[in-house]
């Protein structure tokens, strides 16, 4: 759900004692709030859902579909008549802060005001005076078409109750410096927990599941815990490697599709060095160990070995030539799928979307010309997607589990972003 818009130049930020505000870097133009509140919208992907596609830049209008009807993004342009014209920078502050209206009414939590609370009043108000720079667009917010009760924002109270908690981020004392900028970037404007955790029935996650993995509502994409190194935990994983991924979308040990590879293009790859690494080492610190034995297989023995072998057909005729006929890939062009957890994880669901779907990591600065993978469900039927993802679950090593038919057909039909 993210868009594409002009690079931006690039500032680098500061974390110093107990603070984790943004600062210019010594030498450069002290006064250029516009510029620092760019690069901190960047960090925020405001972009992603306040542009919709073919629309005016933050001008608002896109939809976004949840499991209790559709939302529809607002107008942050300074337009005074339709957008943020008439706020206040403590109006601003007050809506990433507290998820409230300057009237006092209640966002609803697809804004993600729940980790933006811990974005400092310094870079909210930077954020504001960048956008209070772009050019006005006059369009009016479009009505959300929720279902009854979710249209009554009192409800919200009770979610606020549940899963919201106010306050500004806290460096952890016992941490390094570019450990705390890490996770006020990580859990503040990146809000990288609203899709690497579990979303439960009423839309919330509880503290202690955050960022321990979860399939996205609406959009068939699994995002793959943070903390296990069964999924998508980086405790095993270089510096390099993950500032890579973040950087570029592609490293030695992994690449980025689907929503990942939006995030990629729009917000990460904009993020300096000093940045991009203090988020990593982040990531890093927070990957736990894991059981080592996956789930057993839901299919029957019988049913699993014809399809794995099956399935070791498909791959040698349409996947060995890139991904190499043990898996060890070309990387990073072409990742290993041998010892992948993005292919081991107890999902299936993004190893069956790229077989059917295809896809390409994004088009970032560091990785201009990226190579794709191409599309197979015209190509393989149900039960051949089924086989070949099976074997890539278990050959090679791999603990992953066999899918099914039934699997693969439920996906076909689902949206490609």
């Amino acid at each position: 759900m993210r868009s594409c818009s002009r690079i931006l130049a690039v500032w680098l930020l500061l974390f110093a004692g107990s603070s984790a505000e943004a600062q210019p870097k010594p030498g450069s133009d002290a006064g250029s709030l516009v510029a620092r509140g760019e690069y901190l919208a960047r960090a925020g992907d405001c972009i992603a859902c306040h542009t919709a596609p073919e629309g005016r830049t933050f001008a608002g209008g896109r939809a976004m579909p949840t499991p209790f009807g559709t939302l529809y993004s607002s107008n942050i342009t300074p337009d005074r008549d339709t957008g943020i014209g008439k706020w206040t920078a403590e109006d601003f502050y007050k809506a990433m802060h507290y998820g409230r209206f300057p009237d006092g009414g209640l966002m609803y939590p697809a804004m993600p005001f729940a980790s933006y609370t811990k974005v400092t009043r310094a870079d909210t108000e930077a954020i504001f005076a960048y956008l209070k720079s772009i050019p006005p667009v006059n369009q009016r917010n479009r009505e959300h078409d929720l279902r009854f009760p979710y249209s009554n924002r009192q409800l919200i109270l009770g979610w606020r109750t549940l899963y919201f908690s106010e306050g500004e981020f806290k460096p952890d004392p016992t941490k390094s410096a570019e450990w705390n900028r890490g996770a006020y970037l990580v859990e503040g404007l990146g809000h990288c927990g609203m899709c690497h955790s579990p979303i439960n029935a009423l839309g919330g996650t509880s503290q202690s599941d955050a960022f321990k993995g979860g399939l996205i509502p609406m959009q068939n994409w699994y995002a793959p815990s943070l903390t296990s190194n069964r999924e998508a935990g980086l405790g095993d994983w270089s510096i390099k490697d993950i500032t890579d991924l973040l950087q570029t979308g592609v490293s030695m040990r992994g690449v980025v599709y689907g929503p990942m590879a939006e995030v990629v293009h729009n917000s990460l790859q904009y993020l300096n060095d000093e940045d991009t690494r203090a988020m990593a080492v982040y990531l890093k610190s927070i990957a736990e160990p894991s059981p080592p034995t996956p789930p057993s297989s839901t299919l029957p023995t019988s049913e699993s070995s014809l399809l794995i072998s099956l399935g070791k057909t498909v791959y040698d005729k349409h996947c060995a030539s890139c991904h190499g006929t043990q898996g060890e890939g070309k990387p990073p062009h072409w990742p290993p799928l041998a010892n992948n957890q993005s292919i081991e994880m107890q999902s299936a669901v993004n190893p069956i979307r790229m077989v059917l779907n295809g896809g390409y990591p994004p088009g970032t600065k560091g990785n201009p010309m990226p190579y794709g993978m191409p599309p197979f469900a015209g190509l393989l039927s149900d039960n051949e997607i089924a086989a070949v993802v099976s074997y890539i679950r278990t050959a090679w090593g791999n603990r992953g589990t066999p899918v099914s038919a039934r699997e693969a057909n439920e996906l076909r039909s689902a949206p490609l972003n």
